[in-house]
C-alpha cells in the first residue's frame, strides 16, 4: 500500500514539474542585429602572428584594442590572457631532462595586463612560446556584448 502511494506521489510531482518546465517562455534574440567581425589587436598585431621575443616584450605593456573592419574602436569588457611557456622537466625514472610546456593564464577586466604579469612574462620570453588573448568580450555603443577574435602571438 505504501509503495502505491509513493508511486502516485512521484508521478504527481513529475507531472507538475514537467508541465511547469514546458510553460516557461524563452526570450527571442533580436533577429535584426548582425554583429560585425571584431579583431583583437595589440601593438598593430592581430589574428595569429609570428613575432620575435623582443617585439613581444615591447608590446606586452600596451593596451588591447578591439576594432572592426572600419577601424571603429569598441569598449573592452573582459578577456583571458594565456602564456604558454617552454620549461624543462626531469623524467623521474631516467633522470634525463626534457622540454615541456607550462601554462600561465588569468582573467582580466582592464587593459593592459597588470604590470606584475607583464614583468613576469617579459623576463622569460623565448622562441617557441605563445601569448594568447582569448574570450575577448566587448561592448558596443548600444550596450550590446559581443565576442572579438582571439589574438595569438607565436614567438620565433
Amino acid at each position: 500500500m505504501l509503495r502505491k502511494i509513493n508511486i502516485i506521489f512521484s508521478l504527481l510531482i513529475f507531472s507538475l514539474t514537467s508541465s511547469f518546465a514546458q510553460s516557461r517562455t524563452t526570450a527571442k534574440p533580436n533577429s535584426n542585429f548582425k554583429p560585425t567581425k571584431l579583431y583583437t589587436t595589440l601593438g598593430g598585431f592581430k589574428d595569429t602572428m609570428f613575432i620575435s621575443p623582443k617585439a613581444a616584450d615591447s608590446i606586452l605593456a600596451m593596451p588591447l584594442k578591439i576594432i572592426d573592419a572600419k577601424n571603429v574602436i569598441y569598449t573592452l569588457s573582459t578577456y583571458n590572457f594565456l602564456y604558454k611557456q617552454i620549461v624543462v622537466s626531469e623524467d623521474e625514472a631516467t633522470g634525463k631532462a626534457y622540454n615541456t610546456t607550462s601554462i600561465k593564464s588569468s582573467f582580466f577586466k582592464t587593459t593592459p595586463i597588470p604590470p606584475l604579469w607583464s614583468k613576469i612574462v617579459s623576463e622569460r620570453l623565448r622562441a617557441g612560446e605563445e601569448i594568447i588573448f582569448f574570450d575577448v568580450i566587448v561592448k558596443d555603443a548600444k550596450g550590446r556584448y559581443m565576442y572579438a577574435r582571439n589574438l595569438k602571438l607565436i614567438l620565433q
